[in-house]
């Protein structure tokens, strides 16, 4: 901490406005979040399952919403079969037999809830007893670009390989159309799962209004492929919120993640962690990297100065990974972001990174890199407001740990808080 106000003490400019209670950043940024979420899974009475659904589904299926389903195991839609879930509709994973819904190459996943009637999965437990890693999740195979050398790759995991390839040459193609979709209690660690796992998926899919809560690793994975994707929710996962790699390119608008700093993964968990390539795999052109655009996001550790300590940064950028980061909160963690050794200047940083009217809240210098010495290296911040010293999350937000839809307004305007110049 002494060392980042050193650095950022003269370069800071301060400006206050009369109305220090006037919020004019982001005013509605939770309104998306209103009508389709649940911040209280555990305690919803879900009927009870009524029908298994067949481990290989082959042919075009459509689940109704008048029935409520149950997996057991994996459970696999393969030769180009098309599965349709009517909105509404419930799916039971069962944590006996932890449940993957597989959707191999080729074949498809129409789930289109409504603001109404969103399509739920998850767990099988009873309310009060349901945990983090209940089951395992959904997996999406698709056929776009993977910046690997062979140009696909296999699903890691208890999984059969001939339904676990993706990736491919149809960078256009609708791998799946998901909306207004909850998945509970996911990320089985014996199954190895996310929440939502996304492998090589084409420019054409539809995904937004997808809520990930209380995973048990991942919330959210995306590896290869090329999509815009929007109004992403993660809730307390103990891994990753957002994982990006093998090549994956978008832009992805309003993310929110909301951890809690006693949950965490033993390797350290991060709100985003965006990897260039698969190193085991390689890639051939350096226009393949991971390269995503964040826009219009909120990113926050529900910290204070009790338990800030157990925070890591909010983004870890490994393998050359390119960020943009634009109109956009990050507070409670230990950094802002944090680089492996492939980033070795601070020319490299400020290629491969970029952040710019947003907002930051932290305990911890700032910006972490391996390479040294690292003079300079906040330069990479400037352009955006923080607070000078650590605020815990209550002082900071309106109503950060409601029960219905949290809110993350500002107290007080974004005037008041210190700027890079």
């Amino acid at each position: 901490m002494k060392l980042r106000c050193a650095l950022i003490t003269s370069i800071l400019l301060c400006i206050t406005i009369l109305n220090s209670n006037a919020q004019d950043f982001n005013t509605n940024d939770s309104k998306w979040t209103k009508g389709w979420t649940n911040f209280t899974p555990n305690t919803t009475n879900y009927p009870e399952a009524e029908e298994k659904l067949p481990n290989i589904i082959t042919e075009d299926t459509y689940l109704s919403n008048n029935t409520v389903y149950l997996m057991s195991g994996n459970v696999y839609v393969i030769g180009n079969a098309i599965l349709s879930i009517q909105e509404g509709t419930v799916i039971r994973g069962d944590h006996e037999n932890p449940a993957n819904l597989i959707i191999s190459k080729g074949s498809k996943l129409i789930a289109v809830g409504t603001e109404a009637y969103p399509i739920v999965f998850t767990s099988n437990k009873a309310p009060k007893s349901r945990a983090s890693g209940d089951w395992g999740g959904i997996i999406i195979a698709g056929s776009g670009n993977v910046n690997s050398v062979s140009g696909n790759g296999i699903i890691k995991g208890d999984f059969n390989p001939q339904y676990a390839v993706y990736g491919g040459n149809n960078p256009d193609e609708q791998t799946t159309v998901l909306r207004y979709v909850r998945i509970e209690f996911s990320g089985s660690k014996s199954k190895s799962s996310s929440g939502l796992s996304l492998f090589g998926i084409g420019a054409a899919s539809i995904i937004d209004h997808i809520m990930v809560s209380y995973s048990g690793q991942d919330s959210f994975n995306w590896t290869g492929g090329n999509n815009n994707i929007r109004n992403m929710i993660s809730y307390k996962a103990e891994d990753d919120d957002f994982q990006i790699s093998e090549g994956f390119k978008g832009d992805l608008d309003q993310l929110m993640a909301v951890r809690h700093p006693y949950i965490n993964s033993p390797k350290g968990s991060f709100a985003i962690e965006i990897d260039g390539y698969n190193k085991e795999q390689g890639f051939l052109k350096p226009n393949a990297i991971t390269d995503v655009t964040i826009t219009n996001s909120t990113f926050v550790n529900l910290s204070d100065n009790s338990n800030y300590m157990h925070t890591a940064s909010a983004i870890s950028a490994t393998n050359s990974a390119l960020v943009y980061l634009h109109n956009s909160k990050i507070s409670g963690f230990s950094n802002v972001v944090k680089f492996d050794e492939s980033y070795t200047s601070l020319a490299v940083l400020e290629r491969a990174f970029k952040m710019d009217n947003s907002f930051f809240n932290i305990h911890g210098e700032g910006v972490e890199v391996s390479y040294k010495p690292n003079a300079g290296v906040l330069n990479i911040l400037k352009y955006n407001r923080f607070t000078k010293d650590f605020v815990s999350v209550d002082k900071l937000f309106e109503d950060p740990k409601s029960k219905s839809v949290p809110k993350f307004q500002l107290k007080k305007a974004m005037n008041n808080y210190m700027v890079m110049q």
